[in-house]
């Protein structure tokens, strides 16, 4: 696999790539290094660990308990519940360690693991290479009743978790109705209790897990189905999570698909009115839209831009002192009540701001006039040679040159896939289309395996 940690932790085919073994010396490592830091002084060592929906993160979270367990830390497994769950409960619960098996957007076959520090904080770079480093080593292991012990959560978590989420919004959500697509993942019950709670008509599609049915054409990916349902129940609105419910993207009454450019748009301009947008910014990533920018700017807000990833929005928010960030695929962060995306919550906010301002979702969202943009994914090639490959850069820079300043290219590795993103901004869609499928040629001609 290379380098082990990602954009995102490890991920991979789980019994594969992402195996029992490698959760548990991974789980092992983990704990030395944070103990090596002073981080359990004084106390005895706690980790919550939850998971998303997929059949293989049953053995991976037993695996991952038994690892930090035998390393002497006590675990909550607090079973099916989203990412940025966990990581409310690692900093709410204040233990040493969050760890979520979890790969997100991707098909069921993948899985993934993820640590989070004390305070609910995904690790930086340095301590997940540390952490590498260390998976193998011999130790002394703790014996009797120095052991970690593992206990089952009852539900309490989730609950916890869903009463943070409503004491977000200060507005009921009585008489809007709301279609959720759960994409079979982890906010399937946390997701629609959570919206009844705060008093909206709840229409649910896609929230009967089973193990194997993840993110298949449905959820934030596949929004079709959502799309239908919106307009089928009359929904005033629509919101769809991915498999670990740390996305959210959204659909107006009429089906039109809004996404997470659009959402920030909405939530930015909204913090702003209530004084709540730290020097009026908000961060993006190189991947949204130009027109969010163009749309902020009308509105008094500055932009700041990071390299692609959630994590990568977080560190700049971090350095900053920043309150919102985000990225165009629905990842949005919410600095006050957040540690990273949260589907859930970017839903609520959404939603409060339809009922506080009476205004439809489609009315808010078009202030953010998108430029016509196109992404191709490019899978089968050799991603690592796409920052390298002088005959391809040489094609991306003439694509620059013909599209001027009514456009923009940004070719990219993914973080977390195999393959590697053509973006591609113009003035009109069949200018963008043309491009970006011009360049992912070039990109399957050079960098094929």
């Amino acid at each position: 696999m290379g380098r082990l940690f990602g954009t995102d932790g490890v991920r991979g085919l789980a019994n594969r790539d992402v195996t029992a073994e490698l959760a548990l010396d991974l789980s092992v490592a983990a704990a030395h290094v944070l103990g090596s830091l002073g981080e359990f002084e004084g106390h005895r060592p706690r980790a919550i660990v939850g998971r998303d929906s997929r059949a293989s993160g049953e053995f991976l979270a037993a695996a991952v308990s038994a690892g930090l367990a035998s390393a002497g830390v006590d675990v909550n497994n607090v079973g099916v519940l989203p990412t940025p769950a966990v990581a409310f409960l690692t900093a709410e619960l204040g233990v040493d360690i969050g760890v979520v098996l979890s790969a997100s957007h991707n098909p069921m076959p993948d899985n993934g693991i993820k640590f989070l520090a004390k305070g609910g904080h995904k690790l930086d770079d340095e301590l997940e290479a540390a952490i590498e480093a260390r998976m193998g080593e011999s130790w002394e292991r703790p014996l009797g009743g120095d052991v970690g012990r593992i206990r089952v959560d009852t539900g309490r978590a989730g609950e916890q978790y869903i009463e943070h989420l409503v004491g977000t919004i200060d507005v009921p959500l009585t008489g809007l109705r709301i279609a959720v697509d759960c994409a079979n993942g982890a906010a399937s019950e946390v997701g629609p209790a959570s919206l009844r709670a705060a008093g909206a008509d709840v229409v649910v599609i896609n929230a009967s897990p089973d193990g194997r049915n993840i993110n298949e054409k449905c959820g934030s990916t596949h929004p079709e189905q959502l799309q239908a349902a919106v307009v089928a129940s009359e929904a005033d609105l629509g919101v769809a999570f991915d498999g670990d419910a740390d996305r959210c993207l959204a659909v107006d009454a009429s089906g039109a698909l809004v996404d997470g450019d659009q959402i920030m748009g909405i939530l930015a301009i909204a913090m702003r009115d209530r004084g709540d947008l730290v020097a009026d910014t908000l961060v993006t990533t190189v991947m949204s839209n130009l027109g969010l920018k163009i749309a902020m700017t009308e509105a008094g807000i500055a932009t700041i831009d990071t390299a692609v990833g959630d994590r990568y929005v977080l560190e700049a928010m971090r350095a900053g002192g920043y309150s919102l960030g985000g990225e165009q695929s629905g990842h949005i962060i919410m600095a006050a009540h957040a540690t990273t995306g949260d589907g859930v919550l970017t839903a609520l906010q959404l939603a409060a701001r339809v009922a506080a301002t009476g205004t439809t979702i489609a009315d808010l969202a078009g202030v953010v006039r998108r430029l016509p943009q196109t992404l191709v994914n490019v899978p089968g090639v050799d991603k690592r040679r796409a920052s390298s490959d002088e005959s391809l850069l040489d094609a991306v820079r003439e694509a620059e040159a013909v599209l001027g300043s009514t456009g923009r290219v940004l070719l990219r590795s993914s973080g977390t896939e195999d393959l590697v993103r053509v973006m591609v901004e113009a003035g009109t869609q069949t200018e963008a289309d043309r491009v970006a499928h011009e360049l992912a040629d070039v990109v399957l001609d050079r960098l094929a395996l």
